[in-house]
């Protein structure tokens, strides 16, 4: 199965525009955004994936109920998800709070853990693969970021869109 992994959108309408069509170029099985959406509005660009799409509350999501309402019938918006995907466990928490992400990580529970929040691409880990896409809206580092994992082999390719 191949996931396309993304995060920290913050509205940036262009930018999401272009990772849905390369998720959608690729093919990829399943979209996961770990937070920060920022604002409903972005829900429609989101809506033109051809393929499943999970995402999750980041710490700059203020308008939840705008956000739950927009993306109500493409996603249920939780601040944590549970994904099995392929015979994999994979977390996804926007990963603000530091301790949680170790406490996650360090344990058994996953195969995988997917973040954000850092802006900054990054894949790691001993037990538990840690995966933060970077940044979608390549406001912070100038690059707009997405990454494409396999649960095949834990195989990952860095995407600079």
């Amino acid at each position: 199965m191949l996931i396309g992994i993304m995060s920290d959108s913050h509205d940036h309408l262009e930018a999401i525009r272009m990772a849905v069509d390369f998720f959608n170029h690729e093919r990829v099985d399943l979209v996961l955004h770990a937070g920060d959406l920022i604002s409903p509005f972005t829900a429609s660009e989101f809506k033109m994936l051809k393929m499943p799409f999970e995402a999750i509350y980041g710490n700059n999501d203020g308008e939840r109920e705008g956000l739950k309402t927009a993306f109500q019938g493409l996603c249920d918006l939780e601040d944590f998800k549970e994904i099995k995907a392929d015979g994999r466990k994979i977390a996804v928490i926007h990963g603000a709070n530091q301790k949680l992400v170790d406490a996650l990580a360090g344990g058994e529970n996953y195969d995988v853990l997917i973040r954000g929040h850092s802006h900054q691409i990054d894949v790691s880990g001993d037990k538990t693969m840690i995966i933060n896409p970077g940044e979608t809206c390549g406001y912070l580092s100038g690059k707009k970021t997405v990454i494409l994992f396999s649960t095949e082999d834990l195989n990952y390719k860095k995407v600079i869109l």
